[in-house]
């Protein structure tokens, strides 16, 4: 079997200061043509001569290499910053790698910023036809796949409106169906269920299997590591722009658990897998019980408290902060969340520079088991501060329904959902 992918020794290097422009043809001949004598000139007045010596860099991506074989459908996971979207920008040819190589056969198509591709000044219709043209397809071809792409987004009343007044939800749905449907052979996803609704995450999920299904190359970045699980038989691990591990889903998952667990014993205020440069940013977080008694086993169905220091990174207050907390299953299906927008609250108008934040829950609606939690927030409109992983808690059987009975793990499911039965009387009996 041939390889669709091939990487080899693959890196990427970033300048701190230094944006990547990307030049047009004239100007790279014209660079090319130029440079010998300029490092000539260089040289002579003692000048360095290369950009590493004039700019602080890291290596995004460093000595990465795998094969992944036509028709494989490969899932990549790995914290924030570990060089996950950085690949498959250079997969995808949107950014040229600074070492090594990587072979690509086959077509491509790429879903990995919501909208990547689009001309905000043309229609759907017409983003439609231009991305088809750039994976090398004819007009014939996309008007075989147009009506079931613009089905699939469900943007029939749109089509023909400009994508720059679409919301970002709508953009997601005619992203991901124009990437899904032009049948490119090899198909690169990343973090597509991050957004849009649950209906449409499960039909993206369905999309992609029947994809893999019709043996085309798949890889899927996603922090979802049940989607991983479902759709993924082998998955590649980064960790800080290395290659960890690369082999059956099952495995690797269980590895990067343990490097989670690794990662929790960190204080969280030292954490570096972070995401986000705003004023606000998360120092503590733990599960108390109403009293503020930590408790490192409540029980399911128990009054628990949410306790969350936090502090401003420039010592003034902090103006309109909106706050979220996440909380996923122990392999990252993420079960529902809690935040400032769905209450009364809405947001904290004013917070001082420093304190805590408590979120409380009048009953833990989970079964017995180990969940995670992921904190995120804004400040003033802007995104300040985001912490994949950021807690664990554990819950065991509590009297939940107040019954004496409760279920046993979570063999009866992961909710615990308050109900009653009765035996009905009446017409129809």
């Amino acid at each position: 079997m041939n390889d669709a992918i091939l990487a080899e020794d693959l890196g990427k290097r970033y300048f701190i200061g230094k944006q990547e422009r990307y030049r047009t043809l004239r100007e790279t001949l014209v660079e090319l043509a130029a440079s010998p004598f300029r490092r000539v000139g260089n040289l002579l007045k003692g000048h360095a001569t290369g950009a590493a010596d004039l700019h602080e860099s890291f290596w995004a991506l460093q000595e990465i290499s795998f094969a992944i074989p036509e028709g494989a459908v490969v899932g990549i996971i790995g914290r924030n910053g570990a060089g996950k979207s950085t690949l498959l920008k250079i997969l995808s040819r949107i950014t040229e790698p600074s070492a090594g190589l990587a072979r690509i056969r086959g077509r491509v198509g790429s879903l990995l910023e919501v909208g990547t591709g689009f001309h905000p000044e043309l229609t759907g219709r017409e983003n439609i036809f231009l991305n088809g043209a750039i994976l090398g397809m004819g007009r014939g071809e996309i008007l075989k796949k147009f009506e079931e792409i613009v089905d699939f987004a469900e943007l029939e009343k749109f089509i023909d409106t400009p994508v720059k007044h679409y919301s970002s939800g709508m953009y997601l749905r005619l992203a991901f169906a124009v990437a899904a449907h032009l049948e490119p052979e090899i198909l690169l996803v990343d973090e597509v269920l991050a957004v849009g609704d649950a209906a449409f995450q499960k039909k993206c999920l369905g999309k992609m299997g029947e994809v893999a299904g019709q043996g085309r190359t798949v890889l899927l970045v996603s922090h979802n590591l049940g989607a991983i699980s479902h759709l993924c038989p082998t998955t590649l691990m980064l960790e800080r722009g290395r290659l960890e591990a690369y082999g059956p889903t099952d495995e690797v998952i269980t590895q990067y658990m343990a490097k989670v667990s690794t990662q929790l014993a960190i204080p969280l205020g030292d954490r570096t897998d972070r995401r986000g440069a705003g004023p606000m940013r998360f120092q503590s977080i733990r599960l108390t019980d109403p009293d503020g008694t930590q408790s490192g086993s409540l029980r399911s169905g128990d009054s628990g408290v949410f306790e969350i220091g936090y502090r401003s990174t420039d010592g003034k207050p902090l103006i309109k902060v909106l706050a979220q907390i996440h909380v996923a299953d122990h392999i990252g299906n993420l079960l529902f969340t809690l935040s400032t927008h769905f209450t009364d609250v809405g947001r904290f108008e004013t917070l001082p520079p420093e304190g805590k934040i408590h979120c409380q829950m009048p009953s833990i609606p989970l079964a017995a088991g180990v969940y995670t939690v992921s904190l995120g927030c804004s400040v003033n409109g802007e995104f300040s501060d985001n912490v994949k992983e950021a807690f664990q808690f554990n819950l065991v059987e509590g009297n939940a329904f107040g019954s004496g009975q409760a279920p046993i793990g979570q063999r009866h499911g992961s909710f615990l959902v308050h109900h009653q039965w009765h035996q009905a009387h009446g017409r129809g009996d």
